[in-house]
């Protein structure tokens, strides 16, 4: 049983990561993804996740080879604008992502009960802004995550065995290619997938799980967390090219997702789908705006305790900030979903030099330095975010 809780208790700080990641956009892109391309856009999942992998390896060593929060030893070794400028960049995507999580929330119980989507966004925010009041927030926040993980997990790995996909066709979607008019959903894919955001987040995640077992400081880095993200938008983008794809199913509402999950729960999926979705979302509400105050305070100097009041304003104030968007905003609720991921593309190269730099530097890091091929995979997964950056720039403002 001790071996069962220590390899738990070094899962945990990934699969935090992996559930604050996999909210209501990662549902809804990836159901685009294999709805219109069929297979055609697996290879992004590897793609992505190895660069994830990257960055998460290099953010836990981070968090156990420094005493300090990763802003402070920004400020230290940096100076105060370089930590202040972070974490405001963090919070602006944390704030970008919490409109989708928002929508996603909403989207879910106001389909579920016809009725409209605004007074769901704003009782589930007030929901998570009381749940930042319990006692052992992070312990509360790991549980939820880990039991919806699960549940996403099981439902999607079963369907894809119900629906029966042509393997050989899953197979050649593993080799790279751009179907015509998928780059942007490539870009929010990336955007949301290769979290730099969720990467700087897991330094604290690991620190805060070093504090609770000291004597396990020195973990496992994240790859069994990110392993099963890529299974389960493998599993998603599957179960949507196998049932939607051939159906000319678009995904246009939760509905048409819903209907990728009928070769399981037949006349249920609609209502299970839904559920999923409340959970996804739900758990990105509360984690997201966690991540986005939490490091805004802390990179004032304010300190990252969750039990700090200053640190619960700020992460109220991003579930605030997103709530007002998602209920002002005019497009349809999915198309919003996308665009907000994409949107975060531009801030996040900036975020992931920082992170590379802190974790190359040899008098902070020792021996927790990342290795060479860590270096070298880093720096290349910096030049990607930089060109789909400038990528998404034209399109969104030069061609607009």
């Amino acid at each position: 049983m001790s071996k069962i809780t220590s390899v738990f208790s070094t899962l945990t700080p990934g699969i935090v990561t992996v559930a604050i990641v996999f909210g209501p956009s990662k549902i809804t892109i990836t159901s685009k993804m294999g709805a219109l391309y069929e297979y055609g856009l697996l290879w992004v999942v590897v793609v992505a996740i190895f660069f994830m992998i990257v960055f998460i390896n290099m953010a836990s060593r981070i968090g156990i080879a420094t005493p300090q929060s990763l802003l402070t030893t920004i400020r230290l070794r940096y100076g105060k604008w370089m930590s202040r400028l972070m974490g405001l960049g963090i919070f602006l995507v944390a704030t970008a992502f919490q409109v989708g999580n928002s929508v996603g929330v909403g989207l879910s119980v106001a389909e579920a009960t016809d009725t409209t989507i605004t007074p769901w966004i704003v009782l589930f925010n007030l929901i998570g802004i009381t749940l930042l009041f319990f006692r052992d927030f992070y312990k509360t926040l790991e549980r939820l995550m880990m039991v919806i993980v699960g549940l996403m997990l099981f439902a999607f790995f079963t369907t894809v065995f119900l629906v029966k996909p042509n393997f050989r066709n899953v197979l050649t979607g593993f080799i790279p290619a751009i179907p015509d008019e998928s780059v942007g959903l490539i870009i929010a894919f990336f955007a949301s997938c290769f979290s730099i955001v969720g990467a700087f987040y897991q330094v604290y995640l690991v620190q805060a799980k070093k504090r609770i077992n000291p004597d396990k400081g020195d973990q496992g880095k994240g790859l069994t967390g990110m392993v099963i993200l890529g299974l389960m938008c493998t599993f998603v983008i599957v179960c949507a090219a196998a049932v939607l794809h051939p159906q000319n199913i678009p995904v246009n509402n939760a509905s048409d997702m819903a209907s990728a999950l009928e070769p399981l729960f037949g006349r249920f999926a609609y209502q299970l789908f839904l559920l999923g979705l409340f959970g996804a979302s739900f758990s990105s509400v509360v984690g997201n705006a966690t991540i986005g105050g939490t490091l805004l305070s802390d990179s004032f100097g304010f300190g990252s305790s969750l039990d700090s009041k200053g640190v619960k304003v700020l992460i109220a104030l991003v579930m605030i900030i997103g709530s007002i968007v998602a209920i002002g905003y005019e497009k349809p609720p999915l198309e919003l979903i996308v665009f907000a991921q994409s949107v975060t593309i531009f801030l996040v190269p900036f975020i992931g030099i920082t992170l590379y730099m802190v974790s190359c530097d040899r008098k902070l890091m020792g021996q927790y330095t990342a290795p060479l091929f860590f270096r070298v995979t880093g720096l290349i997964g910096l030049v990607l975010l930089v060109v789909l950056a400038a990528y998404n720039f034209e399109v969104l403002f030069l061609n607009s």
